[in-house]
């Protein structure tokens, strides 16, 4: 079976480029495009393996998101950076933006390492 990615983004753009690298490679993908959504999506009681956060989502609004993915979502969190942002608290993995092929291998690791929200 498909892993199952939750991907978040403000930019409906980067939201469905996303979408299209993650499908290509083989996994299930739901898309939330902004706060709402992505609350929504996390409390619909999907069965999630990853939750990234898009550069596109301001910070304090990926620390409102964590917050409720740690009460409520056992997945882990790629948490994607504009170049020098600070990581973020609580995602179980901080990167800058990058190109697709590291993305994805990074996405792979993540899911293979088994992590729980911790």
């Amino acid at each position: 079976m498909a892993k199952r990615i939750l991907s978040i983004s403000y930019d409906e753009s980067l939201l469905l480029t996303r979408r299209f690298l993650l499908e290509q490679a083989g996994f299930e993908v739901l898309s939330a495009l902004g706060f709402v959504e992505a609350i929504e999506r996390c409390d619909a009681g999907n069965q999630l393996d990853l939750i990234i956060l898009g550069h596109s989502i301001a910070p304090k609004d990926k620390t409102r998101i964590m917050a409720h993915i740690k009460e409520h979502c056992a997945a882990p969190v790629l948490a994607l950076l504009w170049p020098h942002q600070e990581p973020v608290p609580g995602a179980h993995t901080s990167i800058e933006a990058t190109a697709p092929d590291t993305f994805l291998e990074i996405v792979r690791k993540i899911l293979e390492a088994g992590y729980l929200n911790g």
